[in-house]
């Protein structure tokens, strides 16, 4: 087994899902057989100047044929393991690359990074971690069931010392519940900039925590993963109604409520004018498509 890079490009012409699978082509099938069992990061490539590197880690369980192109495989990743960088993690700092092998002494990296599946070292890998999931001291207000007494050191959000056992213990409290809750909390938090998506309002309790929740729109219960597209900034009623299948969104963000509300009307008074989810503007933070039509499927009252 070893640890792996992936590279992720959205919009690209792969059947890429990276909480679930990850397509590629046949010359890469070897090295992406050795990630078998071990965990990977994606290096995720935007386009322009300065845009390439890491943006999550997930586990490969398998790997399997397409079964309708030949020449193409499937890795897919364990479920549940899948996790989003609370920080999008550069890929270099000057001539300082986040991946040994990509160091040539100058800021330009060596023919390796061509590479869109490529092994990574236990230390390069953890870096990465160290560097994605700083659990940052601002956090929404805690929910009844956490944990108080799990750990929450984390990873400093201040540049350390890179010391590699030690980072490899923060890698295993981050895949704890209670931190990867933390972590996705944050991240929805922020990316919605602290607006419950269906109101559009923003409130500050006196500590200057927010008063919104992050809610997966699959429930981890039902395999829904910690990432950003599975989830959406509510305040605490309206999240219990969204819970609860009485209201939901079209794949276009219109808001959409159960014909079982006994009083719609009151109900469309606490939503936004406009009828319509505040959503975040780039297009890898909003609600994922798959995600929404499983809660419309499975959840929704329509």
């Amino acid at each position: 087994m070893a640890k792996g890079v992936f590279l992720h490009r959205p919009g690209s012409i792969y059947d890429d899902l990276p909480h679930e699978r990850y397509h590629f082509p046949a010359r890469y099938l070897k090295s992406v057989e050795r990630t078998v069992g071990d965990w990977i990061v994606y290096n995720e490539l935007l386009g322009g100047k300065g845009s390439s590197g890491y943006s999550a880690i997930a586990k490969v369980d398998r790997v399997q044929p397409d079964p309708k192109q030949p020449s193409l495989y499937f890795a897919y990743m364990e479920p549940g393991s899948y996790l989003g960088f609370e920080k999008f993690v550069p890929y270099r700092t000057g001539n300082r690359f986040m991946e040994s092998r990509l160091s040539t002494g100058t800021n330009k990296p060596s023919g390796y990074v061509q590479s869109a599946v490529r092994e990574v070292s236990d230390e390069d890998f953890f870096r990465i971690c160290h560097r994605g999931n700083p659990l940052e001291d601002e956090l929404p207000r805690f929910d009844a069931d956490d944990d108080d007494n799990a750990p929450s050191d984390g990873v400093r959000e201040q540049p350390q010392p890179f010391i590699f056992d030690e980072d490899r213990q923060r890698f295993k409290q981050i895949l704890s519940r209670p931190i990867r809750k933390k972590i996705f909390r944050n991240s929805v938090i922020h990316a919605y900039d602290k607006h419950c998506a269906f109101t559009g309002m923003q409130f500050i309790n006196g500590g200057g925590r927010a008063e919104v929740q992050a809610a997966h729109i699959k429930p981890v219960e039902h395999s829904g993963p910690d990432h950003i597209q599975n989830g959406i900034a509510l305040s605490g009623t309206i999240h219990w109604m969204f819970d609860r299948g009485l209201i939901s969104l079209s794949n276009d963000f219109d808001i959409l409520v159960s014909r079982q509300v006994n009083d719609t009307e009151r109900v469309w008074q606490l939503m936004s004018p406009t009828r319509k989810a505040t959503v975040p503007e780039s297009p890898k933070l909003q609600p994922h498509p798959a995600f929404l039509e499983w809660h419309r499927r499975n959840c929704f009252k329509s």
